[in-house]
């Protein structure tokens, strides 16, 4: 496993890390597996820690009325955290659950101060983290507002075009904001449920 690699790629989208950066990240996380199925936070529950996924990908759900919600998806190169208890230090509002077996790179909120105290490349790369997830949370709004269901679909099929390889149904019509039946229609336009 090449976690100096996964750094690497992970730069190019956020922001360049000094080789000394790199090498105290790493020495202050932990590679961890988790099978399918797992769950890392609760509802309710405090979080410190993030995850980088190396391998496989994760959700971030809600329970409205013993319906789960996904609320975001994260595949390889990307974090996953529930963000108001890890930043804000709250009790988390969702559940984060791996949807694939899953290798990540597990931090903590110490370690992301100690090194944004130590490093300005990582304090700056973590900005843009943060600042990435915010856009792309403020998207998601946005297009569950304002467009029609086959217009979120496509959008999500265009940032994810793998996406229905990879993450059931059930789950990505929730996070679509519409039932398994509509997506099936959209999916498949010219047969009738």
């Amino acid at each position: 496993m090449n976690i100096e690699k996964t750094l690497n790629e992970i730069e190019e989208i956020y922001s360049p890390l000094t080789h000394g950066c790199q090498q105290e990240f790493i020495s202050n996380s932990k590679l961890v597996t988790y099978k399918k199925g797992d769950i890392v936070v609760r509802e309710g529950q405090y979080s410190k820690n993030a995850y980088l996924i190396i391998e496989g990908c994760a959700r971030a759900y809600y329970l409205k009325d013993g319906k789960d919600i996904s609320d975001w998806f994260t595949f390889e190169n990307q974090f996953i955290a529930s963000i108001i208890s890890f930043f804000g230090e709250q009790p988390s509002p969702h559940y984060i659950e791996f949807i694939e077996d899953s290798t990540v790179l597990e931090f903590s909120k110490e370690t992301v101060d100690f090194l944004s105290n130590k490093f300005h490349d990582f304090e700056r790369f973590i900005s843009r983290v943060v600042i990435e997830t915010m856009l792309g949370l403020c998207e998601r709004l946005h297009t569950i507002q304002f467009s029609k269901a086959e217009e979120r679909y496509q959008n999500l099929i265009s940032i994810y075009p793998n996406i229905t390889q990879r993450i059931p149904l059930t789950h990505i019509a929730s996070y679509l904001g519409i039932t398994l039946e509509t997506l099936s229609r959209i999916r498949n336009p010219k047969v009738r449920i």
